[in-house]
């Protein structure tokens, strides 16, 4: 095959036991039928070399599934970093957590870390405004030293640890040992080290508040305590230029951006999962979700253009996950599709079925991962209460090899109370890690992210 090969996302090379193969770019005439773009440069010519490796492993991971070839799924966590930090109710003891308590948590339990971790930049945890364009104590520009807001300086800078490791050599950045007293709270707070070396691969969500919400806060990202919940023409004025909510949506993405912004700066590629469960009855779920999909498609492509076309962010790949669509809470979601152009990655946040009661015909999550075939992308589960691989659904990955797999933060360990029918044992967690189908952060660390 013609083209610029290269060893991919860490492509993991020869430490694998079943390693990760060597993909190329190719031809457009030299594609395969249903074959997977895997140069990011077709969405976005200017994007960075580490973001084109890490699109083009995604994109050789589905491509090697859609072509019936032995393929891998990368295990992710999200990490709730505000509520670890100042919920002493949330996880699996009471009390508060430091920082990356879930990303750690794996190791404890399986002696491996996630491959993907996945952060939040919102809500904020209850304080008035983003002060954008102030202080911040790793990059100057944003204030840190308040109550309840260092949860998003740990986030930025764990996800810096993530793809260059904890700790690290001293490089300018925030806190390169990885301890640091919290100017707010006064305690000592300590990120998890993780071999000080690339850990795996990082991403963000935005819980993002109203815009123009004071206050920002759960509470406010959801649609009933928004003004669209009492205006009509509330959401239609959000995505229109030059009105007053767009300014203060602009404002929302210029906090989101700056933070970004300085992960781009040092060269760290990021999966952005912004306004995701769209596809939720209406009056239901965040105040972006529910609405009518031509104003959503405007939400998102407006956004898009703020972030890689205003404010030059290259370091990025764009996630789109629905809800899962099982007729009641979530809808079929196509009419909510950006389009191409402005997708990387599709996904789903499945929480309508479980290992032991799956949903619609067919092996657990399959309904979806062929429901997220149409689109032609890298195909993931964004967020899950459960691991794909537990004694109910041993062969979940044989059946449906999702590129990555994301747990939902406390969810790992934690009886949660939104999926009374089980959790996740030790034992589920253990096969997950030690799968020679699963992709984890230890395996990382034994590889160098390289192109040749």
């Amino acid at each position: 095959m013609r083209g610029r090969v290269g060893l991919i996302g860490a492509a993991i090379g020869a430490a694998l036991t079943a390693p990760v193969a060597v993909w190329a770019w190719p031809d457009k005439d030299e594609q395969e039928a249903g074959t997977v773009r895997t140069d990011l440069r077709e969405r976005d010519p200017q994007a960075t070399p580490a973001a084109r490796r890490v699109y083009a492993m995604l994109a050789g991971l589905e491509n090697d599934a859609r072509h019936g070839r032995p393929s891998r799924t990368v295990i992710g966590q999200h990490v709730e970093l505000h509520n670890e930090r100042y919920n002493p109710g949330y996880g699996d003891y009471r009390g508060p957590k430091q920082p990356g308590y879930y990303y750690r948590k794996a190791r404890d339990i399986t002696g491996r870390l996630p491959g993907f971790v996945e952060l939040d930049l919102g809500p904020g945890y209850g304080r008035p405004g983003w002060a954008v364009g102030e202080s911040r104590s790793y990059s100057r520009s944003w204030p840190s030293c308040r109550p309840l807001w260092g949860y998003v300086d740990d986030a930025v800078d764990l996800a810096l640890g993530v793809w260059t490791g904890l700790p690290r050599p001293a490089d300018g950045s925030y806190h390169p040992s990885g301890t640091h007293a919290d100017c707010a709270s006064g305690g000592e707070v300590s990120l998890p080290h993780n071999g000080g070396g690339p850990a795996g691969i990082v991403g963000f969500s935005f819980h993002q508040p109203y815009p123009g919400s004071p206050v920002k806060g759960f509470p406010q990202t959801l649609h009933r305590n928004s003004p669209g919940a009492r205006d009509p023409g509330w959401f239609a004025r959000v995505v229109t230029p030059g009105s007053t909510e767009h300014r203060a949506l602009l404002h929302d993405l210029d906090f989101l951006t700056d933070h970004l912004g300085y992960l781009a700066d040092r060269g760290v590629p990021v999966l952005l999962r912004p306004y995701h469960e769209m596809n939720t009855r209406s009056g239901h779920g965040f105040w972006w979700a529910g609405r009518d999909p031509a104003w959503y498609r405007q939400l998102w492509r407006l956004t898009y253009d703020h972030l890689v076309r205003r404010r030059g962010l290259h370091n990025l790949i764009f996630v789109w996950a629905p809800n899962s669509w099982d007729g009641s809470y979530g809808h079929r979601p196509d009419p909510y599709y950006p389009g191409h152009g402005y997708v990387d990655v599709v996904g789903v946040d499945d929480y309508s079925d479980t290992p032991s009661e799956p949903f619609g015909p067919g092996a657990w999550t399959e309904v979806w991962y062929r429901g997220l075939e149409q689109y032609r992308k890298p195909r993931i589960i964004a967020e899950s209460f459960h691991v794909p691989l537990n004694a109910a659904q041993p062969d979940t990955l044989t059946r449906t090899p999702w590129v990555l797999w994301t747990v939902w933060g406390q969810a790992l360990t934690y009886d949660n109370v939104s999926s009374p029918r089980g959790k996740n044992t030790g034992a589920d967690v253990k096969r997950t890690y030690w799968s020679s189908k699963v992709i984890s952060g230890s395996d990382w660390a034994r590889s160098v992210i390289s192109q040749q």
